[in-house]
């Protein structure tokens, strides 16, 4: 009885063990994409603290970080995978999340919201809505960052 009770202790262990560095394998290129995205916007924005970090795949791969400088201040970079233009703005300057789904929600009547998050697209910093219809079909929301405006909508999934 002692015997099966150590071997399956020694399973449990060893599937825990496993599963541990499995995750540790699957999230380790996120980091890495995180600290590279913070490195080249360090040149513009020193973050004291990153609250939330994200890959947005628009037209092109974008790295989002939100997070507060050195003032205390929430600001919000889009940094491109590839060369190009690192934008900074201070998340006061454009609209929340709540109010980026609440222009969605004065023109369109989704039956779930799966997400909202921000990218960036020809420059413009956006906010996307993913969503779902009454007709359980797929459908995709822009909104201008700064000034809320309708940018683009894919519908009907």
């Amino acid at each position: 009885m002692k015997k099966w009770i150590l071997i399956l202790i020694a399973v449990v262990i060893a599937a825990l063990g496993t599963s541990i560095k499995v995750y540790l394998s699957a999230t380790e290129p996120l980091k890495d994409a995180q600290n590279k995205a913070i490195a080249r916007a360090s040149a513009q924005v020193h973050f004291s603290k990153v609250e939330d970090f994200h890959i947005y795949n628009g037209l092109e791969t974008v790295y989002v970080i939100e997070g507060e400088n050195q003032d205390g201040k929430e600001i919000i970079a889009w940094v491109p995978d590839k060369k190009g233009k690192i934008i900074v703005k201070k998340a006061a300057e454009g609209l929340t999340k709540q109010e980026a789904v609440q222009k969605l929600l004065e023109e369109k009547n989704p039956e779930k919201i799966i997400s909202v998050r921000l990218g960036l697209e020809k420059n413009i910093p956006l906010w996307e809505i993913y969503y779902r219809s009454d007709n359980d079909l797929i459908n995709y929301y822009y909104i201008h960052f700064e000034t809320g405006e309708w940018l683009k909508k894919i519908e009907n999934l």
